[in-house]
Formats: structure tokens, C-alpha cells, sequence
């Protein structure tokens, strides 16, 4: 099985190298690069001209960028690997091996280590409503072992465990080519009718290019779901990711995406009022973080640290209410 690498990148130049070294095994690396300043253009054509340059003018986001590594794709699978991550020996093997022998998933993933050696969760279940009202809100910064988190979070299942989840964050994954298809929109459909199909499986489509960071990994498996796809956890692969690197050089942004995809995601798979009720906890979320954060700096506790947080939720509401109206 031949496999197309595609990374999508943005002012993370000093990462790629280990990145782009991790894909020897790889029929061809396709690098998008979303209008970097750092110098990424001229590096990768100067450094690996083996590299097919896709050299965006301008950052189209994420699933976008993507989107346009598979276009030129022509290989039996596509492995999406973030810039900061990097491959360890076998793992290319290891996943396309695992395509082979699940000729039912429309992707399989690794395991995923920090740099220092511990395991970051990718492992998912499909999110509930209710799950919006929980995860990455105040509500989980208190409780975070609440049982409905430790079932989205697969907490039930070894990591080591070779295993079908209901999706895998997109740091590192090897897609088969068949469940893609030139399509960037695709139709919406509840939810709630996330079951595994008894017809034909069908091809998924493309990434939706609405959501321009976050959330649409999460969007495609559940069409993929809803396709007849199942998708597979392979930890005898193994990838090495920090995390955040572009992210980190924005965090107010960051935010912003993260909170407009939340929103976004919801609105489509639970409609109108759902998305609203989301969106509007969401923004609640942050100006209650603000206000705990308040409350900790009157008491002199990590001054700085408060002083950093406040600024950072207030910037964030207000970026979020100004794009809302």
C-alpha cells in the first residue's frame, strides 16, 4: 500500500525538519504551507526538493490546506501529520498494514507520546450534546473525572489496546484514499443517526473547509460513521507530537477558532438552536473563567499568571461577541 503524506504547516520552520525526515517511507510528502513569515517556503524548497511545495498566499486554514495535499494525491492512502509531529521507525508500516487488514476503516491512527514520554489521549467517542456543556469548559476545569468525560475520552479502554473507536484526534492519520472524494462540502445530517450502515459503504468526501482550526477531524469520522466506515486505534504505532506549535504564537486566536468550530460543528449535526446553545455557554464559560481568575488575583494568588488569564478570556469574549454580530 502506497501512501501520500500531506503536512500542512504555518511559521513552524525549526519543526519540519524531524518531521519531514520521519516520512522516508512515504510514495510522496506533499507540504501546504499557509503563508508562512518564518521563512518555510524558501527552507523546504531549498532543503528538500524532493517535497512537492504547495505555497499558499494566504492561510486557508487547516481542513482547507489539507484538502488541497489530497487533490494531488494518487496513492492508495493519505497520512495527515502535523508539522511537530513526527513518525517512529515501523509506524508507516504498522498503520498501512492495519488498512490492509481492516479493509473496513476509513483511517486508522497511532499512539501518540508527548516529548517527554507520556501518552496524549486521542482516542474518542462520538460527542453528545450534553458533552458540549462539559468538555474544555469551567465545568471540566473542576471535574474532570466526571463519567461522561472518561467515555468520550475512552477512559474505559487500555491505551495500549489495539482497538475501533468512533474517531482519533488529527495529529497523525493514515485515511484510505477510497473513503475520499473530491468533494469539499458534504451534506448535514443529525447526530444523532451517527450508526454504523447497513448499505454500501460510500465514499466520505473531503474535509470541510468551514472549519478553519479544530473540529474537523471530528466532523469527518462522523460522516465517515454515517457512511458505513468504522475507524481503528493501531498503538503499536507510535508518533511523537508536541503539540501547539502554531497555536502557542496565537493564543487569543487560537481560541477564537476553537470557540467559532465548537460553534459550528453543533449548529450543523443539532441544528440552529443547538449551535446557539452552545455558543452562548461557551462565551458564559470564558467570562466565568474570567471572573474565578478576578477573584484569585484580589487574593494575590499567581498574580501574573491571573493578570495573563483575565486578559486572554476578556480578549477572547470580545473577539468571539464582535464575530457574532
Amino acid at each position: 500500500m502506497n501512501v501520500t503524506a500531506v503536512v500542512v504547516s504555518w511559521n513552524v520552520k525549526d519543526h519540519l525538519p524531524r518531521c519531514l525526515d520521519s516520512l522516508q517511507g512515504a510514495e510522496m510528502v506533499v507540504v501546504v504551507d499557509n503563508a508562512s513569515t518564518d521563512g518555510t517556503q524558501d527552507f523546504v524548497r531549498t532543503h528538500y526538493p524532493q517535497v512537492h511545495l504547495i505555497a499558499n498566499a494566504t492561510n486557508r486554514g487547516f481542513a482547507a490546506a489539507v484538502n488541497q495535499g489530497i487533490a494531488i494525491a494518487d496513492t492508495d492512502a493519505v497520512l495527515v501529520l502535523n508539522p511537530d509531529a513526527y513518525l517512529l521507525p515501523g509506524a508507516l508500516e504498522n498503520l498501512t498494514g492495519a488498512l490492509v487488514q481492516h479493509p473496513q476503516a476509513a483511517a486508522v491512527g497511532p499512539k501518540v507520546i508527548n516529548p517527554d514520554g507520556t501518552t496524549q489521549s486521542t482516542r474518542r467517542r462520538f460527542p453528545t450534546l450534553a458533552t458540549a456543556f462539559l468538555e474544555s469548559t469551567i465545568i471540566q476545569d473542576h471535574f474532570p473525572n466526571l463519567t461522561h468525560l472518561q467515555r468520550f475520552y475512552c477512559q474505559d479502554s487500555h491505551e495500549d489496546q489495539e482497538q475501533d473507536v468512533d474517531w482519533l484526534v488529527g495529529s497523525c492519520l493514515l485515511l484510505r484514499r477510497s473513503a475520499l472524494c473530491h468533494s469539499e462540502r458534504s451534506e448535514e445530517s443529525p447526530l444523532q443517526n451517527a450508526r454504523p450502515a447497513s448499505h454500501t459503504i460510500t465514499p466520505v468526501g473531503l474535509f470541510d473547509p468551514r472549519f478553519f482550526l479544530y473540529f474537523e477531524e471530528l466532523d469527518w469520522f462522523l460522516r465517515a460513521r454515517q457512511a458505513g466506515w468504522t475507524a481503528r486505534y493501531i498503538p503499536t504505532a507510535r508518533a511523537i507530537h508536541q503539540g501547539g506549535a502554531s497555536t502557542i504564537q496565537v493564543p487569543k486566536m487560537a481560541h477564537l477558532y476553537f470557540s467559532a468550530s465548537r460553534h459550528a460543528f453543533y449548529a450543523k449535526h443539532y441544528g440552529p438552536i443547538g449551535g446557539a446553545a452552545v455558543h452562548a455557554f461557551t462565551l458564559l464559560s470564558y467570562l466565568l473563567r474570567a471572573l474565578e481568575d478576578t477573584a484569585k488575583l484580589a487574593l494575590g494568588h499567581r498574580s501574573e499568571l491571573r493578570r495573563t488569564r483575565i486578559s486572554l478570556y476578556l480578549s477572547v469574549l470580545r473577539g468571539t461577541l464582535s464575530a457574532s454580530f
